[in-house]
């Protein structure tokens, strides 16, 4: 290997980024991750997504690396995957489990407590049958039932839109319950004092520990939820939105890579513009 060429890591959102925010294909990134694969650059997903709905896409990209599930909640590494282990991890099944978050019995005791004084009362998966949750994101009841098992992050909607004024005073009802509100593309979430961007930050140093070669990191996403996982890494790329518009308070001193498509098309063309300037050689 040429001694100048430095390794690449990729963290990558999933819905509005990787897979269609309408369908949940990612058939479109298919040559990007055909080169990650060939290349053997580790993927690692980071998704508000529950565990159990990111084992069901790794199974589906054939991957087994580390995964950020619930916007930070926790890092789930598989077994054996570094010699140096994550500090603080614990062994459970699989897997080394690393938690940021706070139990979802706990989130949903204050949403619940938050949501009856609302003007605009939310729902919550918490709520809801895994029929209504297939309704409203065009999952199948089987992913949906995925969706529902939550362990540090409660996905919410409103079922009239609320105003900035509403959301902000929601935002800071739920403050008073040691509770942030971040938003992502087709739901509110709740949780704890976490973030992507933690998360990656810590597996980042992880890779340091056991890797000799020094690596560039790229990570890519679509909404604000993503905005620190953004700010984690070398090279942030901002996704474009179906309506065609960027996530606005994206801050403009972060200078962001934004594709020119959306979803799927948008991370294919990135990645393959990306490994192509950073590693030519590779082919």
């Amino acid at each position: 290997m040429n001694e100048k060429r430095k390794r690449i890591l990729i963290f990558t959102d999933l819905d509005g980024t990787l897979l269609d925010s309408q369908d949940y294909s990612f058939d479109e990134a298919l040559p990007a991750l055909e080169k990650v694969r060939q290349r053997g650059i580790p993927l690692v997903l980071c998704s508000s997504k529950t565990r159990a709905e990111l084992e069901f896409y790794q199974g589906r990209l054939n991957i087994d690396e580390p995964f950020v599930s619930e916007n930070g909640g926790a890092l789930f590494v598989p077994w054996g995957y570094f010699d140096r282990e994550p500090k603080g991890s614990e062994k459970r099944g699989r897997y080394l489990v690393l938690e940021f978050g706070i139990p979802y019995q706990k989130i949903r005791e204050g949403f619940s407590e938050v949501a009856a004084k609302l003007g605009v009362k939310p729902i919550g998966f918490g709520d809801l049958e895994a029929e209504e949750i297939s309704s409203i994101l065009n999952l199948s009841i089987a992913e949906a039932r995925l969706a529902q098992e939550r362990e540090y992050d409660e996905a919410f909607y409103f079922p009239q839109k609320p105003n900035q004024e509403q959301i902000e005073l929601a935002e800071k009802q739920f403050s008073q319950h040691g509770l942030r509100l971040t938003t992502g593309g087709k739901l509110f979430h709740l949780h704890g004092d976490h973030d992507k961007g933690r998360v990656v930050a810590s597996l980042i140093q992880t890779y340091k520990d056991n890797w000799t070669d020094e690596f560039m990191t790229i990570g890519l996403g679509d909404s604000l939820n993503d905005l620190s996982l953004l700010e984690a890494v070398d090279i942030p790329v901002l996704l474009k939105k179906e309506d065609g518009s960027y996530q606005e308070e994206i801050p403009g001193e972060l200078k962001v890579h934004k594709t020119s498509q959306t979803g799927p098309r948008g991370w294919n063309q990135a990645i393959l513009e990306l490994l192509e300037r950073l590693d030519p050689d590779a082919g």
